[in-house]
């Protein structure tokens, strides 16, 4: 069986603010935790490849189980430590790609040109992207080859302008995904504020928030 590609960010403050982000550590193990259950065999790629930050607000809402996982060697070296680069990547070798999220997803995912390749490969295989809360970012800007927005007529969801207000980070992050979503073409579809909600329009499954990681993976894994 094919594996699921986890992309991670690199990104390890806001932007030019000195404020730590990065990966929101339940966005990962969650998703590793329910794909799991069905053997599923993934990679962790990053931008840069190598090291992968970790936002110290998600070790305060981490779970036991989150928790357990972040302190395995496996997670350790595969995720953290040696995440593998884009160029060392065969989208061949998988039917699914899981952009995780935590706010220093939008200064790497928006733009790699590298990830976005991979992205539509697989797409363009048949297999399916993957998204939630922030990690929307890795699908807002993809393209088909005819240069329309991939998000275009589709509905999406991610972390929304009111979520982005209530963490109190508005003012820190480049752009708000909803927003940006909206611009593209996109059929944003949202519940209330911090609360599960995932949808899939055809190849595109997305997760709202941190709270949408096992439901977006479900909805992924009913599609094998």
């Amino acid at each position: 069986m094919k594996k699921i590609l986890i992309v991670l960010t690199n990104t390890k403050t806001y932007g030019q603010n000195s404020e730590a982000t990065g990966l929101w550590l339940g966005e990962a193990t969650e998703f590793i935790d329910e794909i799991s259950k069905y053997e599923i065999e993934y990679d962790f790629v990053s931008p840069k490849g190598g090291m992968v930050p970790i936002d110290p607000r998600s070790l305060k809402y981490a779970k036991k189980s989150d928790l357990v996982m972040y302190e395995t060697q496996d997670f350790k070296q595969k995720a953290l430590l040696k995440s593998l680069k884009p160029s060392e990547v065969n989208a061949k070798d998988y039917w699914a790609i899981y952009f995780t999220g935590g706010h220093g997803v939008m200064w790497d995912f928006p733009h790699n040109k590298e990830l976005q390749k991979i992205s539509l490969d697989i797409y363009n295989n048949q297999g399916y992207i993957a998204t939630v809360c922030h990690g929307i970012a890795g699908l807002l800007y993809l393209q088909d080859s005819e240069g329309n927005y991939l998000i275009a007529n589709k509905k999406i969801t991610g972390f929304t302008t009111t979520e982005e207000k209530l963490s109190g980070k508005k003012r820190l992050v480049p752009f708000l995904n909803q927003e940006v979503a909206k611009e593209h073409g996109a059929k944003f579809v949202k519940k209330r504020f911090f609360s599960a909600h995932a949808v899939q329009d055809g190849q595109l499954i997305t997760g709202q928030n941190p709270q949408s990681v096992r439901v977006t993976a479900k909805k992924l894994l009913k599609n094998l």
